[in-house]
């Protein structure tokens, strides 16, 4: 089976664990669901803005600042005050907003905005959920080089939302982030291979990258690529590896239970 897209927080986002593994596994593609918050100063007009205002929080003192800018066509600004109307820093929170500034910069080519535009889509926020919408402004983003958007667009296509369902065209996707070092698009290839869709079933390259992604602390590829060594599929049966792996996905998981106890608000480094 493979569950369609979620709403993604930092609290709910975890996969399920796999612990093991029968002849009916689990698919599971995993999509992004995290905004781009890169800050892309390309206006000279930026140039007085006191560096620490944004790292001390302090966003309303520029505002003022991004706001003329965008109103301009300055296409960092109309992406950057669509984060700020996102997270409600030093505007009121409005996904609306949010959605008219991405889309004047995406409108301008800019590739965060292209993916956070597309994001909106397919989450319904601040736009209608529309999964066709959500593939196009993917697409575009991914052509420029977007990797999560490329990991996304493949998490599309396998499951046929918004395009037509294309398992080669996931891969393709999918191969294009994994090759640039794209944790989730890595887990997604692994499970491709694992379960032989889009590419011929080939465990060793499953566990190949399972264990580029696990390496990247994925608790999730972590656990199966425990899974994969009490088995001895794609590699050598080794328990004292898969403890390892279990181990370390384990401590990934005591963390992540303990990061639902804080308050733990996005911010822009």
């Amino acid at each position: 089976m493979i569950l369609p897209p979620m709403v993604c927080t930092e609290q709910n986002c975890r996969r399920p664990a796999i612990w093991s593994i029968d002849m009916t596994r689990l698919m599971h593609f995993v999509p992004r669901y995290t905004l781009c918050l890169l800050i892309l100063v390309s206006s000279a007009a930026w140039a007085d803005v006191d560096k620490n205002v944004v790292a001390e929080n302090k966003y309303s003192a520029a505002t003022q600042l991004f706001m003329t800018s965008a109103e301009h066509g300055d296409a960092a600004a109309q992406y950057r005050l669509g984060v700020m109307y996102t997270y409600g820093q030093g505007v009121p929170q409005d996904d609306y907003e949010a959605v008219k500034w991405f889309r004047r910069a995406a409108k301008q080519g800019h590739v965060q905005a292209e993916y956070n535009l597309g994001l909106k889509y397919a989450n319904g926020e601040g736009v209608a959920q529309d999964y066709k919408e959500a593939a196009n402004w993917y697409r575009l983003a991914a052509e420029h080089g977007n990797i999560a958007a490329q990991s996304n667009l493949g998490v599309m296509c396998i499951n046929g939302q918004g395009v037509p369902q294309d398992n080669k065209e996931a891969i393709k996707w999918f191969r294009l982030a994994a090759e640039q070092g794209y944790a989730e698009a890595q887990f997604n290839l692994a499970v491709s291979y694992e379960n032989g869709v889009g590419v011929p079933q080939d465990d060793k390259e499953a566990v190949k990258w399972y264990r580029l992604a696990a390496e990247q602390g994925d608790g999730d590829a972590q656990q199966i690529l425990g899974v994969m060594y009490v088995n001895g599929r794609g590699v050598s049966q080794d328990d004292n590896e898969a403890v390892k792996w279990y181990r370390l996905a384990a401590e990934r998981d005591d963390l992540a239970i303990h990061n639902e106890h804080h308050d733990n608000q996005a911010i822009i480094k």
